[in-house]
Order: C-alpha cells, then structure tokens, then sequence
C-alpha cells in the first residue's frame, strides 16, 4: 500500500529530477541565497523561531535595534558584546550547499552568486564571483584612517576595537539598519541577472529589500526557488522546492564534471578572474543578513 511518506518521496525526486534538468539546460546561472544557505553551518537566521530576532539578546535592548547605524554610533561597546556573541562564527564551515555551488561554478555554469550573508562562506567555498549586498565580518576598518582589519583582530580586542596605528575606532564592513547598500553591488547583481538564463534562490524567505525584487530584473520567468518556508515567488516560479537547499543542491549537481563541463569552466574563469565584490557603506529598509 502507498503511505503519505511513499508520495512525498515520489514528488521530491519528480522535483529533483526537474531541476537536474533545467540546470542542465541552462548556461549562464545566477544564485541569490539568504540566511538559509547559512543555517545548515550552524549560522542562526534572523526571523525564524529561534533565529536572532527572537532570542535574548544579554543586554536591555532588542536585537533588531543593536544591529542599527545610530544604536552603533550612540552605543559602540554594547553593539560589539552583542556582535562578537550573536554575528560572528569564526569556526563556521561551508556546507554543502556552498560546496554544491562551487561545483557548479567550475562547471562553467554559474556565474555569479549574490548573497545577503555576511560571513564569507561562498569564498571559503571556493567561489570566485560572490557579490556580498550586505558586507562581511571579515572586513574592518579604522572608521580615521581606513587601516583593514580582520576578524580575528576584532574578536581578539577587549570591548570596542580600536586602531593600532591612529587610535581610530574599528567598524565592520557590515550593512547596518539605517545604512544605504553599495550601489555598485546592487547594479553589479542586477547586471548578472539581466543576463541570466536562469535565476535559482535559495534560502532566502524574499522580505528583505532590495533582494526580494531581483527576479523583475529576468528578461523571462526561469526562476527556481529552494527554501524550507513559502515566498511571494512560490506561485510564479517554474519549479519550487520546499526543502533543506544544501540536500536538494547537493543531490542534483555532479560531484564530477562532464570533460565538455570541464572546458567551459576553465573557459569561464580565464575570461572573468576572481571577482569578489563587497558593500562599502551601507538602504534604509536593509538588514545585515536575512
């Protein structure tokens, strides 16, 4: 007798099976991921129940109002007890989505990643084109003198972090509320997508703006969308898949290349280098990550 769970299965691997192949047909993918990509690295999200938002911040003010510009200029030691303990996850690895999408790039297929996550791991992945919309941990600067500094000099200083050479105060290159995105990384996705046979997003619930408008950037409607919970895209998407995105991304791109994937992807690479984009100062309806 057919159970329930016999049926779910039956649909999953159809789903599956689809998207094995539109990728395959497709030759110039971009990604827009969110937080999802992140949380099977053990990176919590912001909205869902146990994510930031909802969780005891250790001080008298709430999450949502810590991560912002002004509580940041008004309250630089409170902000970094709650960054260092809520935003930063040194020890964080690529999972396998991360790794799934390296594959891909290597294969020639994808070119570009554009992600609403601060914490590297598309790099650390392997990924060359990474466009960060919201920054990165692993960038800081001296708010005086510019100076870069890294993640683990910020983490290692007691309190707030302050520049060795000019004494200057130490931010991270990170989208804050009440701060504007880079415009050069909004144009340089929108540019990737316009260009796209097809738009995959992953992880990412689609509430936070600008990203949750990109897709009207399509010249057409190839659009797929992997995420846990629905979106407002859900209905209008080719193909939608309700699903962990690193389990889904992992089953459908090859662990191993095709010769003919081989050379389109060293192809790809020589022609565009490593490109890494990253936000300068930060819109005002932005989040750091969703």
């Amino acid at each position: 007798m057919e159970t329930r769970q016999d049926r779910y299965e039956g649909a999953r691997e159809k789903k599956l099976r689809q998207l094995k192949e539109i990728i395959g047909e497709s030759d110039n993918i971009v990604f827009l991921g969110g937080a999802g990509v992140s949380t099977e690295s053990g990176i919590p999200d912001f909205r869902s129940g146990d994510g930031i938002y909802n969780q005891d911040s250790g001080l008298s003010y709430r999450p949502v109002d810590i991560i912002s510009h002004s509580f940041f200029v008004a309250h630089p030691e409170e902000f970094y007890d709650f960054y260092k303990r809520k935003l930063c996850y040194p020890d964080a690895r690529p999972n396998k989505a991360h790794k799934a999408l390296y594959r891909l790039e290597k294969q020639g297929r994808l070119k570009a990643i554009i992600t609403q996550n601060i914490d590297n791991l598309h790099q650390m992945a392997g990924s060359e084109v990474t466009i960060e919309l919201h920054g990165s941990v692993h960038r800081n600067y001296c708010m005086s003198c510019k100076e870069p500094y890294t993640l683990e000099f910020v983490l290692a200083s007691e309190g707030i972090p302050y520049c060795p050479k000019c004494g200057g105060m130490i931010r991270p290159d990170v989208v804050l509320y009440e701060e504007h995105l880079d415009h050069r990384n909004i144009d340089s996705a929108i540019a990737f997508i316009e260009k796209a046979d097809l738009l995959i997003i992953g992880g990412t619930s689609l509430t936070v703006y600008p990203a949750a408008t990109f897709a009207q950037f399509l010249p057409h409607d190839r659009v797929v969308i992997i995420n846990k919970s629905s979106t407002y895209l859900d209905l209008q998407a080719m193909l939608t898949i309700h699903d962990s995105i690193g389990e889904v991304l992992d089953a459908v791109i090859p662990k191993r290349m095709r010769r003919s994937d081989q050379t389109a992807g060293s192809s790809g690479r020589a022609k565009s280098g490593r490109r890494t984009a990253g936000a300068a100062l930060p819109e005002k309806s932005s989040d750091p990550k969703e």
